[in-house]
């Protein structure tokens, strides 16, 4: 059954990369840039088709996507060195050069370097807000459509037998004829509105408990003699969990939370994986609020489709109501990550665009000539760099959730 689980947060981790990229495809599209490829996954193609100046394709590794979009870097400025001490070109100057190439003859004028700041920052800014969108709707759908689950007075089950002490022992609410389906309305003569109204009677009661029920609409007594330990009295029944719609404003507040939660894990990521290491290295228990790979949050979403968790009172429900707070917490950290200001990732192109409008600005109030586009090839070292620490911490997680998994039961 768990399989079904990472079916899917797999397909909709998927979607969810692929409208990231198409949410930076139809804006530079819409402004004119050349966008010969979008597709969904990596690797070897399996179909493909062309539309327009654009083609679509599936391939093999189905792990992500992409969507190119030609003339990312701007041609050198005159003056600007371009080789190394060996007269190689620098990393900058290679990057220039495979921007130039990849613009076919007659598209000189479609490159994207040469769009205005305020639209490039639109097509950056496209894919993580699209992810932001998908978290609230999902979370919504989530909250809303499933709703909060909440126990109710009416009876899930009513097992024989309970552990005590490591003894089975017979369940009184078994014994006293109370059976699945039953709804609970008093505990010793009083009314009960809630589950929790109903466990806290019980818990304060002395002797046997009196509790009144009904079955198919008729109304019966009971006297049970309950299970009593040093800290806990039970008669051995178990709620029908209860769906309700949340509120708008529970909404808006899970959506902070969940916001706010996820820039807290961003702003400590290297504390984090710091942890996952030692760990590793040590054998000690990973934290259960910790960061996890997608091999990770495959395990969880087994976990959630299990036949243990589906086959219990509504288990399904809830099973389904994880699944998509899963993929609502993954698109809020896709939003939040790909915000960082550093290239590669769209928050470095952002801060790009802001700094090349600014310039732009401040040319105009001085009454200059308006500069050319920023020379973002120059961040390439800074590219390489933050490139080879997200391949590390993705090999560093994935073997942590294969070695030392975190599990949420």
């Amino acid at each position: 059954m768990g399989i079904i689980g990472v079916v899917i947060v797999i397909v909709g981790l998927l979607i969810s990369v692929a409208l990231h990229e198409c949410s930076h495809m139809l804006p530079a599209k819409k402004f004119g840039v050349y966008v010969p490829e979008f597709a969904v996954g990596f690797g070897p193609r399996l179909l493909a088709w062309k539309k327009g100046d654009t083609t679509y394709s599936l391939r093999a590794i189905l792990l992500g996507g992409y969507v190119r979009i030609v003339g990312m870097f701007a041609p050198a400025r005159e003056g600007i060195k371009t080789t190394n001490s060996k007269g190689k070109p620098t990393l900058a100057q290679e990057a220039r050069e495979a921007s130039m190439e990849e613009i076919p003859q007659g598209y000189e004028s479609r490159a994207f370097y040469l769009l205005h700041p305020a639209k490039k920052i639109v097509v950056m800014l496209g894919g993580p807000m699209v992810n932001l969108f998908l978290s609230i709707v999902l979370m919504t759908v989530a909250l809303v459509g499933i709703g909060i689950p909440r126990a109710s007075l009416t009876l899930g089950d009513v097992p024989q037998e309970l552990t005590s002490q490591g003894t089975s022992v017979q369940a009184p609410a078994y014994a006293a004829g109370i059976r699945s389906g039953d709804t609970i309305t008093a505990i010793n003569g009083t009314g009960v509105q809630s589950w929790d109204e109903m466990r806290q009677a019980i818990a304060h009661s002395q002797g046997e408990i009196g509790v009144d029920f009904l079955r198919q609409g008729q109304s019966y007594h009971v006297q049970i003699d309950p299970l009593r330990t040093a800290d806990s009295v039970s008669i051995g029944v178990i709620a029908e969990i209860e769906y309700h719609a949340a509120s708008p404003a529970t909404v808006v507040s899970s959506v902070w939370q969940t916001f706010t939660g996820t820039v807290q894990v961003v702003v400590r990521l290297p504390l984090a994986l710091w942890d996952v290491g030692q760990s590793l290295i040590k054998g000690t228990p990973r934290d259960s609020a910790g960061v996890m790979s997608v091999v990770g949050i495959g395990r969880i979403a087994a976990d959630a489709t299990s036949s243990d968790v589906t086959s219990s009172s509504g288990g399904w429900m809830r099973s389904l109501a994880l699944l998509l707070s899963i993929l609502a917490s993954l698109n809020m950290a896709l939003f939040v990550f790909n915000l960082l200001p550093f290239p590669p990732l769209d928050g470095g192109h952002i801060v790009s665009a802001l700094y090349e409008w600014i310039r732009r600005g401040v040319a105009r109030a001085r009454g200059r000539q308006v500069p050319p586009p920023a020379d973002t090839a120059r961040l390439m070292p800074l590219t390489y760099t933050m490139g080879a620490l997200l391949i590390a911490m993705t090999v560093l997680l994935v073997a942590a959730d294969i070695i030392a998994p975190i599990s949420l039961q």
